[in-house]
């Protein structure tokens, strides 16, 4: 198998070059994160019953939905929360490996079988599946900096002409709004109410048919009579946008003539949609949305993205205001992969020199150093092949096998070397073929056995109590075996290609400086001994 590369080198360094291609275009495309992905696939389910307390909302929303979770395709459990501020939040927890896009559709088709065993308000209200990750990539904060405007005016904004914009961007699994949109409050008097004879529902149901959109058709349409030369469509007036439209709508009205208005019995004016929370950002009144990453979504890419689009939408933000950014995960993401980065270029210096001191030319340590960036960027390809990312576990893999790639180079030129020592009438082709069919099947032993130590932890089984520690340390291992198995392949093709053709960089009338070096020491150390026993031999027979 080595004779091949060694009488191709061209061909060996063809597919060296195809390797690091792949890898290369690996890098780019993986996702990069702070840790392996190792949670399990969420999908989380929103409803909102404005007005209604939490045991309201246990029994008529959240008890209605968890009865269609059944059946999913890798459901482990649910978890529920029904708040006094009429939200509902169900997070569904999957088997970790489940397609998150097909699980969210089986989600919501069992979801759709009891939309109309709900109330009419939550029906309004809609209910929102959606994929994401159960952590913040990122908050980012709008605030006005001249106090002008109140929270709610920033929450509003933020809700009209941020949110759906930062919903958009690829790798954004869901966007949380830390606010209230504007509402229309309105504020019923029991007394005036009694007075008149009239129950909240009454105002509800007045509200409902006189605050709706109405299709009022068209004048001229067909058939029409002949000579009919007007076709015009009737708009009708719209939905109510005003607190003085409001006020005038009827509660109730009789023959006589009589008639009361919701002004009579209510205080309308507009507010925000929610007062449960009161947010400032750096003193000032603001508001905040939440990012969270989608699954297996690179986090990097997709905060760099989020912060590009908030720059976008910052000159169209009213005078006054600004934004800031509260909690950014990212930062730390950087900050781990750079150190992990940096020992992993320091671990690669110090195979150099340890492969200079070993094998005392320069020449020589380049041939084994060519075999790292191939097998490092191999080892990449591998894993976007098999769906990891790069993150501080596998880069921290990477680091501990950077020793463990350059050993059968190092094999391979030492042992020719020492062939063309012994046999100066041996030619470099002739002395790579002999050291390739003497320690060919010692490099195929050294790959297995390496891949016997770690190879078998990555089929282990998680255990219950530390099924995340476990996952982590099967991604470590099998990084490591990726790697070493990569470099036991890979290694036979540029080493074999540069010491078939390499020269004699040794002299043979002369000793390395290491050697020397060596030598020197001890003739120094042996000088001094002989010198101090004679003189005190001397003494002693004086």
């Amino acid at each position: 198998m080595s004779k091949i590369f060694i009488d191709r080198p061209i061909f060996a360094w063809v597919i060296a070059i195809i390797i690091m291609l792949m890898g290369i275009g690996a890098i780019v495309s993986l996702p990069v994160a702070q840790y392996p992905d190792v949670a399990p696939t969420q999908i989380n389910i929103r409803a909102t019953y404005p007005g209604a307390s939490a045991s309201t909302l246990e029994s008529s929303v959240t008890q209605v939905l968890e009865q269609q979770l059944t059946g999913i395709d890798g459901l482990l459990y649910f978890q529920s929360s029904s708040t006094a501020r009429g939200q509902v939040n169900i997070s569904v927890i999957l088997q970790k490996g489940v397609d998150p896009d097909i699980a969210q559709v089986q989600v919501q088709n069992a979801i759709q079988t009891a939309i109309s065993r709900l109330p009419q308000q939550v029906q309004q209200q809609g209910v929102r599946v959606s994929k994401s990750s159960p952590d913040l990539l990122l908050i980012v904060g709008i605030y006005d900096e001249t106090d002008r405007s109140t929270n709610f005016d920033v929450s509003d904004w933020l809700t009209t002409n941020m949110q759906d914009e930062l919903s958009r961007i690829p790798g954004v699994g869901d966007v949380n709004v830390f606010g209230s949109s504007y509402a229309m409050r309105i504020w019923l008097d029991p007394h005036k109410l009694a007075s008149v004879g009239l129950m909240p529902s009454d105002v509800i149901t007045a509200i409902q048919s006189q605050n709706t959109e109405v299709a009022a058709g068209e004048v001229g349409g067909l058939p029409q009579p002949e000579g009919q030369m007007l076709n015009a469509t009737v708009t009708a007036q719209s939905r109510l946008q005003t607190p003085d439209q409001f006020r005038n709508i009827i509660i109730k009205a009789d023959p006589s003539g009589a008639r009361v208005l919701l002004s009579d019995v209510a205080r309308v004016e507009l507010g925000a949609d929610n007062y449960s929370a009161m947010i400032r950002a750096n003193g000032h009144p603001g508001a905040g949305i939440g990012v969270s990453l989608e699954p297996g979504a690179n986090a990097l890419r997709t905060a760099n993205l989020v912060k590009a689009k908030v720059a976008e939408i910052a000159p169209r933000m009213p005078a006054g205001y600004n934004y800031a950014y509260a909690n950014d995960t990212t930062d730390f993401i950087k900050l781990s992969v750079y150190e992990v980065v940096k020992t992993l270029f320091e671990a690669i210096l110090l195979v150099v020199l340890v492969m200079f001191v070993f094998l005392q030319s320069w020449r020589a340590t380049l041939i084994p150093f060519i075999a790292v960036p191939v097998v490092l960027l191999g080892t990449f390809a591998i894993l976007y092949a098999l769906g990891f990312s790069i993150n501080t576990m596998t880069l921290f893999g990477l680091v501990l096998a950077t020793g463990l790639l350059v050993d059968d180079a190092i094999v391979v030129v030492e042992n020719v070397e020492r062939l063309m020592h012994e046999n100066p009438e041996m030619t470099p082709r002739d002395a790579t073929v002999a050291s390739m069919e003497q320690i060919q099947m010692a490099l195929v032993a050294i790959a297995l056995v390496l891949s016997a130590v770690f190879l078998p932890m990555v089929f282990f089984g998680a255990l219950p109590a530390s099924s995340i520690g476990n996952s982590l340390r099967r991604s470590f291992r099998r990084w490591r075996c990726q790697s070493s198995s990569r470099s036991r392949s890979v290694q036979r093709l540029p080493p074999t290609s540069f010491a078939a053709s390499m020269r004699r960089w040794r002299n043979p009338g002369s000793a390395a400086w290491l050697q020397r070096l060596h030598t020197r020491s001890s003739s120094d150390g042996s000088s001094s001994t002989t010198g101090s026993t004679g003189s005190a031999t001397g003494s002693s027979i004086r």
